[in-house]
C-alpha cells in the first residue's frame, strides 16, 4: 500500500532539531522524500506499523505531528504531478 506521510516538527529548540532529523531519517527507511516534510512509502502492514511506532517514539506529542494519508493499491490513479521533480518509480528498481 502507498502511505503519504507528513510531518511538522516544532524546531525552535536544539531538540526539536534533533527530532527533525531523526523523523526524517526514519521515513528515508521505508520511502521517497517528495517534499520537504513529505514522504511516499509503498510499505506492507507490517512495515506501517513498525514506522507507526518509531515515529511516535521520535516525536514530542505536544509540539509536534505527523500524519498518513492511505492512498491504497490503486496509488498510481491518485498521483499527479506539476512541476519539476517528474518523480520515480516507487516500485522500480533501485539505482544506488
Amino acid at each position: 500500500m502507498m502511505v503519504l506521510v507528513t510531518y511538522d516538527v516544532n524546531t525552535e529548540t536544539p531538540e526539536g532539531r534533533r527530532r527533525l532529523r531523526h523523523v526524517a531519517r526514519e521515513c528515508v527507511n521505508y520511502g521517497q522524500r517528495v517534499q520537504n516534510s513529505v514522504f511516499e512509502c509503498l510499505v506492507d502492514p507490517a512495515q506501517f506499523a513498525k514506522l507507526k511506532h518509531s515515529l511516535a517514539g521520535i516525536i514530542d506529542k505536544e509540539r509536534d505531528s505527523v500524519r498518513f494519508y492511505f492512498l491504497g493499491a490503486n496509488w498510481k490513479n491518485r498521483v499527479e504531478h506539476l512541476g519539476s521533480n517528474t518523480g520515480y518509480d516507487p516500485e522500480g528498481l533501485l539505482v544506488t
